[in-house]
């Protein structure tokens, strides 16, 4: 079917395919970093808590993360043009539904659609380049699209900081989901013009239980992590969490019983046998854990402690994910000659850059953008050491007829640690700060960064002496 798809193409129309499905990547990957500069800002006018502003990063992960396989599925079962239009045309108008949000519970309720709905759109970005270029060009196009992911995050922290300073016609925060209505109509006119209609896969079948029981769970999981401070850790806190523990166990019985039935569950069971499949996603679990949180501790400490104005803090970051992108162009070929090993540095290399950040905020009240800026790409550099191949050190030991569902269980690993390290790191940022300073809260988190990222280098070092 590839070949076949491959070959009604001429070579032009397929690079024009490319550029229409990584746009929507580039923008769903924008949109992940661009709220982080507008948070603050999000947080006055809407009158916000600090759980409520959590919520709005957390909510939208934890959404995409337990409907992006389902998504894939249905694009293999409708076809992937019909369903990327659709997720397009969803994220499109759940960001319009963003941007008129007037309280932070109703902002809240449209971020976890607008995850939902990019469920939808994100697999079959992979699924079309995987299709498409199945010949000599498919280095080139999955290289393309990796520097588009790479410099999403630039461009979001850049974009985020000047349309909030601009305040075009008075709209504010507003603008960073206003601009993915024009970009989002582009995109779904260009793909009804010459996107390719692809056969659909016989047999393949949904999971609607399994992934509505996995969205229980994560929010009696994560939810008082957000919530937890505003009701003072009161006893049903912890009941919350306990009856979260056991759905997720119920879950794991679900997809049991589903298997058995004949179904496909959400994820492959037999994948949970694998020792080193599973130690690779707790290292991915734990690098992920220490990623979103940290860009949403860095930034509230900016604007709210240093009073760093949102363009400035935007431009702030952009050094740092320049340097993401250096590394991950660097790391690729380097992790093919050594292994795990470069991850294991990069790890080292992202302490390193906190370490200068402690030294930084410690010993100058008032450090100059440039000054943060250097620290910030010292911990750019390591992420995109580990992000770009970590993916596929964990994937190297399934075996292929299992590869979709590995890839399906690692993206879905990475977006729930994301949601949890926003909800549980800044959870603890947020009530030190209370309690005593921005600076030690800072700190603080630091601290529970550095031992994140040292759990997945350890996890990573086990992985690496079992395939020794």
């Amino acid at each position: 079917m590839h070949q076949l798809v491959s070959a009604n193409l001429d070579s032009s129309r397929r690079w024009a395919v490319l550029a229409i499905v990584v746009a929507a990547q580039f923008m769903f990957g924008v949109d992940a970093f661009v709220v982080n500069v507008a948070i603050p800002t999000i947080a006055v006018e809407l009158h916000a808590s600090d759980a409520q502003i959590e919520a709005v990063i957390a909510i939208y992960l934890i959404a995409y993360a337990t409907l992006v396989v389902t998504g894939g599925r249905l694009g293999d079962i409708y076809g992937t043009k019909i369903i990327f239009l659709a997720g397009v045309l969803g994220f499109t108008v759940t960001s319009l539904w963003c941007g008129l949000a007037q309280s932070g519970f109703e902002l809240i309720t449209a971020r976890m659609a607008q995850g939902a709905t990019a469920a939808l759109m994100v697999p079959q970005v992979l699924a079309t380049l995987h299709l498409l270029f199945s010949d000599g060009a498919r280095g080139r196009a999955f290289g393309i699209y990796g520097i588009v992911l790479g410099l999403a995050g630039a461009a979001g922290f850049l974009l985020g900081g000047v349309l909030v300073t601009l305040d075009i016609a008075g709209f504010g925060w507003r603008t960073v989901f206003f601009v993915n209505v024009p970009f989002g109509l582009i995109i779904i006119v260009a793909a009804l013009k010459i996107m390719p209609s692809v056969p659909r896969r016989a047999g393949t079948r949904l999971d609607i239980p399994g992934a509505i029981v996995l969205f229980a769970g994560l929010l009696c999981l994560i939810g008082p992590l957000l919530f937890g401070h505003d009701v003072n850790w009161s006893p049903l806190v912890w009941v919350v969490m306990a009856a979260g523990v056991a759905i997720i166990a119920g879950f794991l019985r679900l997809e049991r019983s589903v298997a058995a039935k004949g179904g496909m569950p959400l994820i492959d069971l037999a994948l949970l046998s694998d020792a080193a499949f599973m130690r690779g996603l707790c290292a991915a679990f734990f690098f992920f854990l220490a990623n979103l949180s940290f860009y949403l501790v860095m930034t509230m400490f900016m604007q709210k402690a240093l009073h760093v104005p949102p363009l400035q803090a935007g431009l702030v970051f952009v050094p740092l994910a320049l340097a993401f992108v250096v590394a991950s162009r660097h790391s690729g070929a380097r992790a093919r000659q050594r292994g795990t090993l470069v991850l294991i540095e990069g790890c080292a290399v992202q302490v390193a850059g906190l370490a200068a950040l402690t030294l930084t905020v410690a010993l100058v009240d008032s450090p100059a953008a440039f000054v943060l800026a250097m620290a910030l790409m010292i911990f750019g550099y390591g992420q995109g050491l580990v992000m770009a191949p970590l993916s596929s050190a964990v994937l190297s030991t399934v075996k292929p007829a299992s590869a979709g569902s590995g890839s399906g269980m690692y993206g879905t690993t990475a977006q729930i640690a994301n949601a949890a390290g926003v909800a549980a790191i800044g959870a603890a940022f947020f009530a030190i700060e209370a309690a005593a300073s921005a600076r030690l809260a800072l700190f603080a988190a630091f601290v529970l960064f550095a031992l994140s990222i040292m759990a997945s280098a350890a996890f990573l070092s086990w992985m690496r002496r079992a395939a020794a």
